[in-house]
């Protein structure tokens, strides 16, 4: 058994990252300027898209990423119960309403079938979850857009860098919203970054500080005018250069942080695989993911426990783990407000109760990966019927 306990999605920073941070610090400049600037070209070229705009989360890109695209009262997004509460929250935060679809049994993505029979006369747009980092179908998802004349704001908080026949996600639908949160591919402490063209972009920004038409950098520099109007009613969700010097020398890892992750999942799969009570991920012919999450799905009709005493016999081996999500339309606030029950999504909510995520990150070491395969199976072994 292991010494110390291994924890579940720590964040891989080094001294780059640190001497970035006080070199910021130093500068004199540590609220939105030449480094988020940076950073936002930075990325911008890393996921093929025509522009980006950094912000203090996913959460605000997703929020400013609707509003900017003209979502409001009245309006239904579509998007998915399998996901993060944040991806529902934005929709009612712009005054719309979601509209909730199941998703596909293999991937657990939305499903483009029960896209198409959501969609109605209100429907403004769709907002898919690329989840645990495997891309959604978004050839059938941009052709149903195309043909009712919806937008598409993709979630891919878990999903850098993540490619969907070739293409990087961050190009492919109208919007993208990514998310540098601590336990992300590449991390900022609190982070996130809106991707598109560039026009919408541009119209983007206001939105992410007060409505106002000058940033800090282009009212304070030597350069800069203090003379500012407020065009709309914007929201306050600007990414700090403390956050963007992370976020540089992040991006800079990316590529190692990527192989090593993929490597960790390729010994998941080959060892985890070969047990019948274990169902592990998939990723599909011509989609590459980010492999943010590893979650396996157990199949309790072959074990004398449940979910919630494997992750407890995971801790007892020193082994953290997780489970997500929580389905949203089991949650009180949703549940209570729109009436959903459990099984209104057989297939999200059939698998949320055998869901268990497993460790995946870079700083994961061979002994690592050997131990949580050995405890996986020891606990298969042990309880199996």
């Amino acid at each position: 058994m292991r010494d110390a306990f291994l924890e579940f999605s720590p964040p891989c920073l080094g001294e780059e990252e640190i001497a970035n941070v006080e070199d910021t610090l130093r500068s004199g400049w540590i609220t939105t300027g030449p480094k988020v600037r940076g950073f936002e070209e930075e990325l911008a070229q890393v996921v093929g898209a025509e522009s980006a705009l950094a912000t203090f989360s996913a959460t605000d890109a997703m929020q400013v990423g609707l509003a900017v695209m003209g979502v409001g009262a009245g309006d239904e997004v579509i998007t998915t119960p399998m996901t993060f509460c944040s991806t529902v929250h934005v929709i009612e935060h712009v005054g719309a309403v979601p509209v909730l679809v199941d998703v596909e049994p293999d991937t657990l993505c939305i499903d483009p079938e029960r896209i198409a029979e959501a969609i109605g006369p209100k429907t403004k747009a769709i907002l898919p979850v690329h989840l645990y980092g495997h891309p959604c179908d978004m050839t059938e998802i941009l052709g149903l857009a195309e043909s009712h004349g919806l937008l598409v704001l993709e979630d891919a908080a878990h999903a850098l860098p993540a490619r969907f026949q070739g293409r990087p996600v961050g190009s492919i639908g109208d919007l993208t919203a990514f998310s540098f949160y601590s336990t992300k591919n590449i991390t900022t402490g609190e982070g996130g970054m809106l991707t598109g063209d560039a026009e919408l972009i541009e119209k983007a920004r206001p939105w992410a500080l007060h409505g106002m038409t000058r940033d800090p950098l282009s009212r304070y520099r030597e350069e800069g005018s203090w003379y500012y109007e407020v065009v709309l009613p914007g929201f306050k969700c600007n990414m700090t250069d403390i956050q963007a010097a992370m976020g540089h020398e992040q991006l800079r890892k990316l590529p190692g942080f990527q192989q090593r992750r993929r490597e960790v999942a390729d010994r998941y799969g080959q060892a985890l695989g070969e047990l019948p009570e274990i169902e592990i991920p998939i990723e599909r012919e011509r989609c590459d993911s980010a492999w943010h999450i590893y979650a396996i799905r157990l199949r309790l009709e072959q074990l004398k426990i449940d979910r919630a005493q494997f992750i407890r016999e995971l801790a007892k081996r020193r082994i953290g783990s997780s489970v997500h999500f929580i389905p949203v339309h089991i949650h009180p606030y949703f549940r209570d407000k729109y009436g959903f029950r459990p099984e209104d999504f057989p297939v999200t909510w059939e698998s949320y109760q055998r869901l268990v995520s497993v460790p995946l990150h870079p700083a994961l070491n061979d002994d690592d990966v050997a131990d949580v395969i050995e405890a996986v199976v020891d606990v298969v072994t042990r309880f199996r019927r």
